[in-house]
């Protein structure tokens, strides 16, 4: 890999980390002062809606492929349909993402060659 290629990484995972942290610090800080103030501490309603809401914007982009042919639209597919069942039996957030990567992979890796 040549250096532009290290340097988006590094700035992607620069950049995802810092997303996660600032908003944690800053309502550990936040809520900190409220509790020394009034004696309650309490999440803005704000905040409580941000994480659902970033990953409906990330379910939504990696719905459509970035080719539009027929084998990109069944992987798509088919890992969507395996991601929702292993959801369903296991009702966790990681075991179906791995598998709907897995399957999309599969599909991809045995119809393109």
């Amino acid at each position: 890999m040549d250096m532009s290629m290290w340097l988006a990484l590094v700035s992607i995972a620069v950049g995802t980390y810092l997303i996660r942290l600032l908003p944690y610090l800053w309502m550990k800080r936040s809520l900190a002062k409220r509790q020394t103030e009034d004696g309650v501490g309490s999440m803005p309603t704000w905040l409580t809606i941000l994480g659902p809401t970033m990953i409906a914007a990330m379910f939504g982009t990696s719905l459509v492929p970035t080719h539009s042919d027929i084998v990109s639209w069944l992987a798509t597919g088919i890992g969507i349909l395996v991601t929702f069942g292993v959801w369903k039996r296991t009702r966790s957030m990681g075991m179906p993402i791995l598998c709907g990567v897995v399957a999309f992979g599969l599909v991809r890796f045995f119809l393109v060659f």
